[in-house]
């Protein structure tokens, strides 16, 4: 009998030292730098690697997770979706199974749980993907509570209650019913908090994850894309190591004008057979091209279409060659290439709708329309204008095209901070354009509440942002609803 207890108590010690552990050894650093990277292969040797030396680890799972996210999202492809999914559930099994007094046992479950929810919305799987986020919330907020000073933690919450924050108010009874509730200021300070500590702490391995994602809220749901590009040009992005950095810096690079500078960011991005293939970026830079009115800009649009076999933006690039074709090429170059907006691609992506529309309503666009639209899309609010005034309203037969010369000069002297005239278009839009299908109405609300946000003046803009709400135009009206929901949550303690 006295040889059980102790014998016991050997059996428990193994047990414990057995179960997996969460350890962030050089070797998944080195894989996770990799992967951000998009050097897939390589990431893939650094966890062999671990596997072998220290075949405990459970982070290597987290890391293989980052691998299968980053391909999916930028292969679109649905059959590798459905091939690799299997793989979600083995991990967090396996994770489960391992030490749970580490703040990585449900971290890593988290951060996996909301990787297979992106990408779910890839494939239109909305449901599933709610159900995922608000599984990762849950986790994240048990941890939060255990770990309170885990600083990894507020990186994904922080961004989870900024998203939240944009719900309306006349819905946020069912996200809290699930047990869901943030503000986008209570998740831009936990990432501000996040981002301070990476600055004091050059070892965080999280850091320049953190400054993407804050520069992406503050572009997209904060109204501020002057911060969000002062963030990311002023962080130690390796933009020609780093394919993915690239993708980051010009997108926010075009957000704010800076299409030159785009330019150069795609150009110097790497490429070869250690990345993973980001055919993106090159329909990145044939829209900045388009944008400048390179006349090389359709090489790049073409390289997309014809090596990208995914599903978002094919329509898109085909509507800008049709565009391209428009200004530099023959009306049946335009035909042809509007032609495939029928039968290629997705209409998933709001812009991908509105270039399938095109090619339905066969109404070709006004070459000056287009001129000052792809100018003004590129930062170049002068060289646009210029070309605007030559023109009057009467120019153009088709309402539509009347409509859209308006709203092209509001939104120009928007640009060029000249608010009296760009609300006297606005407006003109709102009074002629707020029964019709197009979107101009509906932005145009849109820009006027951000004017008078930015004046100080929240009773107008609450009046503007609730009006483009209420306007339902058949093109971009999810986005444009989102942004005005996420300026009423802004505003609403003004």
């Amino acid at each position: 009998m006295r040889f059980i207890l102790p014998l016991i108590f050997l059996i428990n010690i193994c047990t414990l030292h057995a179960k997996g552990t969460f350890e962030f050894s050089p070797n998944i650093e080195s894989a996770y730098h990799l992967s951000l990277s998009l050097r897939l292969d390589e990431a893939r040797q650094q966890l062999n690697h671990e596997s072998y030396q220290n075949p405990d680890n459970l982070l290597t799972l987290l890391i293989e997770d980052y691998i299968d996210f980053f391909t999916i999202f930028i292969n679109e492809d649905k059959v590798e979706f459905d091939r690799l999914e299997h793989n979600k559930e083995r991990r967090l099994r396996l994770i489960r199974q391992g030490r749970s007094d580490s703040p990585y046992y449900l971290y890593a479950q988290a951060e996996i749980t909301l990787h297979w929810a992106l990408t779910r919305l890839k494939f239109e799987e909305n449901i599933t993907a709610a159900r995922e986020v608000r599984r990762a919330y849950k986790l994240l907020e048990e941890n939060a509570i255990k770990y309170p000073d885990f600083v990894a933690n507020k990186k994904t919450l922080g961004l989870l209650h900024a998203i939240i924050g944009t719900i309306p108010d006349n819905y946020r009874w069912a996200v809290k019913m699930v047990g869901m509730d943030g503000t986008v200021e209570q998740g831009k300070r936990e990432l501000q908090e996040v981002i301070r500590y990476a600055q004091a702490r050059p070892d965080f391995l999280f850091g320049q994850e953190t400054i993407v994602m804050y520069a992406l809220l503050m572009m997209y749901i904060g109204n501020d894309e002057a911060e969000a590009w002062n963030i990311v040009s002023n962080a130690d992005i390796d933009i020609e190591n780093n394919p993915l950095a690239a993708f980051i810096l010009a997108n926010v690079a075009m957000h704010n004008g800076h299409n030159d500078q785009a330019i150069d960011i795609l150009q110097r991005a790497p490429r070869g057979s250690e990345y993973h293939d980001f055919h993106y970026l090159d329909f990145m830079l044939g829209l900045g091209k388009l944008y400048r009115l390179d006349t090389d800009a359709d090489q790049y649009l073409l390289r997309y279409v014809n090596n990208f076999n995914g599903q978002n933006y094919i329509k898109e690039a085909y509507q800008k060659l049709a565009w391209y074709e428009l200004l530099f090429g023959t009306s049946e170059g335009y035909q042809g290439y509007i032609q495939q907006c029928h039968t290629k691609g997705k209409a998933i992506m709001e812009s991908d709708k509105k270039a399938k529309k095109e090619a339905v309503e066969q109404l070709v666009p006004h070459q000056d329309l287009v001129k000052a639209r792809l100018l003004f899309d590129g930062g170049y609010h002068d060289k646009s204008l210029d070309i605007l005034l030559t023109k009057t309203q009467k120019d153009f037969r088709h309402e539509r095209q009347q409509l859209e010369y308006l709203y092209r000069l509001g939104r120009v002297y928007h640009k060029k901070n000249n608010d009296q005239k760009a609300i006297k278009y606005y407006q003109q839009i709102m009074h002629e354009g707020s029964d019709k299908p197009w979107y101009f109405a509906c932005n145009a609300a849109l820009r006027t509440g951000n004017i008078y946000e930015a004046q100080g003046n929240f009773a107008q803009a609450r009046v503007y942002y609730k009006k483009c709400l209420n306007l339902h135009p058949d093109e971009y009206r999810n986005g444009l609803h989102q942004h005005a929901k996420a300026g009423l949550n802004r505003i609403k303690r003004e």
